[in-house]
């Protein structure tokens, strides 16, 4: 009897140490099944040659907590009139202009008037220098005043921009040739402006008649990213900051809307955003577009390589990079002139926009290119016929390629 009794016991003991191995097995292949459908179902992850967002390489745990920081202040704050935004405005966050850091988009572009010459805006007391086109409930947007010029500027990419920002003035002067010396009918000047004082001068500044080298905006007129976040925050949001205390609205100084800390958190993401990958770089029409790019002369303002100096970023100081621009002014002939002026670029001048990632511009622009500093040109090679003044060899040099050439100088362009 007792031995009955222990047969059943372990038979019970089996049957159940069975059952619970079939669930187990049954639990392992139902996560097996979600899995493989999971694959199915959801995307694949976006390679990082092909995203312009996301930091450098080699930051440390306190400057990456600073990014993210300023990832969070600029791709997910929105501002509203509780929190300061206005009353006229353009945008109501930063992200909402840089989709994926990426290029604006003609819905976002930017209106800047008032400045005809170098002696300043004369129409401070109307809203210049930008047009906030927006305002919050109880406000009327602004209008444009009669007769006076005016640009739209679509807002730039973002990526990259801390190694633009310490590239020295030394190697920038170095590039210009103000007097056309060399005969190639290339000048290439920098844009000299007035620094706030809230502005730090970076190592090895380089001064004339109390200016200094502009090199952000369209036309270089932003000294460094300080100025340029302090100055989109007041200009395209109304919100004031310590730095940029005056509203926009009243033209009255005001309390700070916006922490210093959270300035400048903005600014550090900016630097450290990563530089845009090239793709594709050992396909054929690829090799031989570059080749062609360079022997059309195009390589003579998109410099292909620069180096920076000294940084208070460690992972930014002293490397070589990639970007495809001179940071100089370029009078780029009348179809370009668009009557207004920044610092000391006339209405015809601007800063060679740095041509990497342009092959990803798509994807923050709703699918189509819109290039040039207003998004007029719907194509590359739109872009490239616009090219006039000092541009105007290398639009040449381009015309008198054959089809095939031109499309592997192209494919070339859309790699960066």
């Amino acid at each position: 009897m007792p031995n009955l009794i222990i047969n059943i016991y372990n038979n019970k003991l089996n049957f159940g140490r069975q059952f619970i191995m079939k669930r187990k097995i049954i639990y392992l292949l139902s996560v097996l099944i979600i899995v493989a459908a999971c694959k199915k179902i959801l995307p694949k992850a976006t390679p990082d040659d092909e995203l312009l967002d996301g930091p450098v390489e080699g930051l440390s745990t306190g400057e990456t907590k600073q990014f993210l920081a300023g990832d969070i202040a600029f791709n997910s704050e929105v501002f509203t009139d509780e929190t300061g935004l206005g009353p006229v405005f353009v945008a109501n966050s930063c992200g909402s202009c840089h989709a994926g850091d990426g290029k604006g988009h003609p819905f976002t572009t930017l209106t800047r008037f008032g400045q005809t010459d170098t002696s300043g805006n004369k129409y401070l007391h109307l809203g210049g220098p930008q047009l906030q086109n927006r305002a919050i409930p109880g406000y009327t947007p602004e209008s444009l005043p009669a007769n006076v010029g005016f640009v739209k500027i679509l807002p730039p990419a973002n990526t990259g921009l801390g190694y633009l920002d310490a590239v020295s003035d030394a190697d920038i002067l170095n590039m210009a040739d103000p007097l056309d010396q060399n005969g190639d009918g290339i000048s290439g000047i920098p844009n000299w402006v007035k620094v706030p004082a809230y502005c730090q001068l970076r190592a090895g500044a380089i001064t004339k008649n109390g200016k200094h080298i502009g090199r952000f905006g369209k036309k270089g007129a932003a000294y460094d990213l300080l100025q340029q976040t302090a100055n989109a925050y007041s200009q395209d949001m109304g919100i004031n900051s310590s730095y940029e205390p005056y509203d926009t609205y009243s033209g009255l100084e005001q309390d700070p809307e916006v922490s210093n800390e959270t300035v400048n958190a903005v600014v550090f993401y900016l630097k450290t955003l990563k530089a845009p990958s090239q793709r594709n770089q050992k396909e054929a029409d690829v090799v031989a577009g570059k080749q062609l790019f360079i022997s059309a002369g195009c390589e003579k303002c998109h410099r292909s390589e620069l180096k920076t100096g000294p940084s208070n970023i460690n992972v930014l100081a002293n490397k070589v990079f990639y970007p495809y621009t001179d940071l100089l002014l370029h009078d780029m002939g009348s179809a370009l002139d668009d009557h207004y002026t920044e610092g000391s670029a006339t209405t015809a001048e601007w800063r060679t926009p740095a041509l990497w990632g342009l092959g990803l511009s798509k994807n923050s622009q709703g699918g189509n290119y819109f290039l040039m500093h207003d998004g007029r040109a719907k194509s590359i090679r739109e872009a490239i016929l616009l090219h006039g003044g000092e541009g105007q060899n290398s639009t040449s040099n381009f015309k008198n390629l054959s089809e095939s050439e031109q499309q592997k100088l192209i494919r070339f362009l859309e790699s960066l």
